[in-house]
């Protein structure tokens, strides 16, 4: 049964982050208390990374067989792989402001906004994948090894960064307009194709 809970932990958890991450939510809470509105999405992040903290020792404490184990050669590709995913997931933090996406500069400046001021720019990574965060994510969930526990969490979390992405892009299109609808077509949301991708010219003239 222990998946099982496991599932549905992750579907409770989707479910909570969507709804908080919603504008309509953020809007209902900064028009209920505006003073406390400025401090959003601090406590969003925080809420989000509590909250994930069970599942996280749901998975480790949940025994079972192994499915399938990286052994030689492929243990070397599979955690090199992780490894760059990391390193990746660290040089693109520097594309990103994020004072603005850890909640610290909304409450620096007093900050009342619903939607996140944050600009429209493409990193070296956003030239072959929409969501890099979501791709180096993917590829760290799938580079372990795989008893039940751990399998049910990487489709949870597969399905879950393909959903959430498609709302996260309803709201970019909101924001940015036909600039992101144009760059939605030219370049895959969550992994790489070689096939399509933008040049650096293209990324640097993007508008």
């Amino acid at each position: 049964m222990e998946p099982v809970w496991l599932a549905l932990g992750w579907l409770a958890y989707a479910l909570l982050h969507s709804i908080l991450a919603s504008f309509s939510v953020k809007a209902w809470f900064a028009r209920r208390w505006p003073a406390a509105a400025p401090w959003y999405r601090l406590g969003f992040n925080v809420v989000a990374t509590v909250t994930a903290l069970p599942l996280a020792w749901l998975i480790y404490a949940t025994p079972g067989e192994w499915l399938w184990r990286w052994s030689g050669g492929w243990w070397w590709l599979a955690n090199g792989l992780a490894l760059a995913a990391i390193a990746g997931f660290l040089v693109s933090t520097r594309a990103y402001d994020m004072d603005e996406f850890l909640g610290l500069r909304q409450i620096r400046e007093h900050d009342r906004a619903t939607a996140d001021r944050e600009g429209f720019t493409l990193s070296f990574f956003h030239r072959f994948v929409r969501h890099p965060w979501y791709c180096f994510g993917l590829v760290i969930v799938w580079t372990r090894d795989m008893n039940a526990a751990w399998l049910v969490s990487a489709v949870a979390v597969t399905l879950y960064f393909a959903i959430g992405s498609w709302f996260e892009e309803r709201k970019l299109i909101a924001i940015h307009g036909d600039a992101y609808r144009r760059y939605r077509e030219k370049v895959p949301a969550l992994l790489p194709l070689p096939w399509k991708f933008l040049t650096a010219e293209a990324a640097r003239n993007w508008r």
